[in-house]
């Protein structure tokens, strides 16, 4: 019963586990930044979009997002290098020396806090950076601490106490390198009380750095102390869900320390608080430890009672959760971020093509014109080639399927010991294959030799389909028939659509018509069969008839539309079926007769 809750509990929770929760501090200091970054922009304001852009990146520096800060600071860089903002130049690239440093990205740190220091304006700005060279590079761990010694002096003269308390916290992390204990719990004490005001989430990192010192040297009060000591600061206090991942936190120490039960304490209070204020993500935490610790003890029962009660709240959990929406919230304020920066570097690139675009603008104009028909001829040539090689390649298509079926008939016949019928229908494919060649070179071709071929089609198929149909072929006097031109091999798919998806189908024999006739001085070509019809015939194919049939039709359709684009023809088709009685009727019709 354990494990279905347990289940039903990570199915529940699966969708929430790739984001972590958020502050709304950070949705409103989000807004703003994107508020001045428009105000900015809008106002085409180089120093603001910058300015705002280091706004951002302390933001996600605070936030602990050293990658997102590095971006920011670089684009911000870039502005100040093109508006020849020195000043803000050697900060901005001390900052990202900086970010780049929280990323264990070393070697470019070295470098921009070298660039920073060849920078700066002070002489004590240019010692701090210089420092932070000697620091970052010197392999000898006395010239490390030696450096940031140095910067430790000359922030206590500067009263800069972020970069001072960062300084305590370099120099702890060489005394625990020279094992002097009690010299980095000092620093680490100091970094603390200088950033717990200024910097919150600095001082949270350096409390967290304390706390494992003390962990790893089995130093579990003092971890303890340490870690009650943060519980009570205003900035943990007033954030509930900083406050229950210190008491997480906390009860973790415990664990190390071997009392479970003061753990299980701790981490009941932080699973209330994560429910009273609707924080899923850290009351699904609890849970789990939780959880954990009830299985070492063996107290199945209260871990069931746990995933029930959590299981029961989690409804009313999640209504409260402002996580999801503060997380939508964010993504469209960088979206709108996103969208300042791209409008900025569209005015950018507007305002540079203007400028040059007035020294030379009626030459330009010249110039464009004649590129436009230029271009516009070349494209109509190119257009009407196209069109002409497409043309080609649908009137050179013939049906794979009529082909194969063809050869398979001639087979029929030698195997059956029909050598005469063999030869007589291989004399028709032939002349038939023949005819269609010669004629695929031309759109359009005499309408004799159109005729010779559809005659022979047909009695090609008659020859296949003897006991299926009948057919005739009629021809108005009027029409000459030598000076008459038409599309070749146009009216085919038609005639073998009648016979392959009407007539074929019927029970007994069926008739196939084709009439040539002239009417407004338009020929007027009429297919006219009894077969089953159209709508019966879909019923019966199998998915590949319907394919190949989509195919030709459709390349017969595209052939009558490249000729009416080509030559202006005016073809005209239209397929029904017959009204009152069975069949279908197909009406071509075609201006030049």
């Amino acid at each position: 019963m354990k494990t279905v809750f347990k289940i039903l509990f990570v199915l529940i929770l699966a969708a929430g586990n790739f984001c972590a929760a958020q502050d709304s501090t950070r949705v409103t200091q989000a807004y703003k930044s994107s508020v001045r970054l428009k105000k900015a922009v809008d106002n085409n304001d180089d120093k603001g979009v910058a300015d705002s852009y280091v706004g951002i990146a302390s933001d996600y520096y605070n936030q602990g997002n050293y990658a997102k800060s590095e971006e920011f600071l670089v684009k911000a860089r870039t502005i100040y290098k093109n508006i020849n903002d020195k000043k803000n130049l050697e900060s901005v690239t001390r900052k990202i020396a900086q970010s780049q440093e929280k990323q264990n990205k070393i070697t470019p740190a070295i470098s921009n806090y070298s660039m920073a220091a060849e920078m700066s304006y002070s002489e004590k700005s240019r010692a701090v950076n210089a420092n932070d060279v000697a620091r970052l590079s010197s392999p000898n761990v006395e010239q490390k601490a030696e450096a940031i010694q140095d910067n430790i002096k000359l922030n206590l003269q500067a009263k800069d106490k972020g970069d001072l308390a960062e300084s305590y916290s370099q120099m702890a992390d060489v005394n625990i390198q020279q094992k002097n204990i009690p010299k980095a719990e000092e620093n680490l004490n100091n970094a603390y009380v200088l950033s717990k005001k200024e910097a919150p989430q600095q001082a949270l990192e350096i409390n967290q750095k304390l706390t494992n010192f003390y962990v790893e040297n089995r130093n579990f009060d003092k971890a303890i102390e340490a870690k009650k000591k943060v519980l009570k600061e205003d900035f943990v206090k007033e954030n509930s869900q900083e406050k229950v991942n210190q008491i997480q936190e906390l009860a973790d120490i415990y664990i190390k320390k071997n009392d479970p039960e003061e753990a299980v304490v701790l981490l009941k209070n932080a699973y209330g608080i994560a429910l009273e204020k609707g924080h899923t993500l850290e009351a699904q935490k609890s849970v789990k430890r939780l959880d954990s610790l009830y299985n070492i003890s063996g107290n199945t029962n209260a871990s069931l009672a746990l995933y029930r009660d959590f299981l029961g709240k989690l409804p009313d959990l999640v209504s409260k959760d402002r996580s999801l929406v503060d997380n939508k919230i964010l993504e469209d304020t960088e979206q709108r971020i996103s969208q300042l920066e791209k409008e900025k570097e569209l005015k950018d690139e507007l305002i540079r093509k203007k400028n040059v675009f007035n020294y030379g603008l009626i030459g330009a104009l010249v110039l464009l014109t004649g590129l436009i028909v230029f271009i516009f001829r070349t494209l109509k040539k190119v257009q009407i080639k196209n069109k002409k090689i497409a043309l080609q390649s649908l009137r050179r298509e013939m049906n794979p399927h009529f082909i194969f079926n063809s050869l398979n008939s001639v087979n029929h016949f030698i195997a059956t010991n029909n050598e005469l019928e063999a030869n007589q229908y291989l004399t028709k494919f032939s002349k038939l294959m023949r005819g269609v060649m010669e004629n695929s070179a031309e759109d359009f071709i005499p309408f004799q030799q159109e005729l010779d071929l559809l005659q022979n089609y047909l009695a090609l198929e008659k020859t296949r389909f003897a006991d299926k149909f009948d057919y005739e072929i009629n021809v108005d006097e009027s029409l000459n028939k030598q000076s008459l031109k038409i599309p070749g091999m146009l009216i085919q798919p038609f005639l073998e659509n009648a016979v392959w998806h009407g007539l074929r189908y019927r029970s007994d024999k069926g008739f196939l018509k084709l009439d040539f006739g002239k009417e407004n001085q338009r020929l007027k070509i009429t297919i006219e069969d009894n077969g089953i019809g159209i709508e019966e015939s879909k019923k019966q194919k199998t998915q590949h008839q319907k394919t190949r049939e989509g195919r030709g039709m459709k390349n017969t359709l595209e052939r009558i539309k490249l000729l009416n684009d080509l030559y202006q023809q005016d073809i005209q088709c239209k397929v029904t079926d017959k009204n009152g009685e069975q069949g279908v009727l197909v009406e071509i019709s075609y201006k030049n007769a």
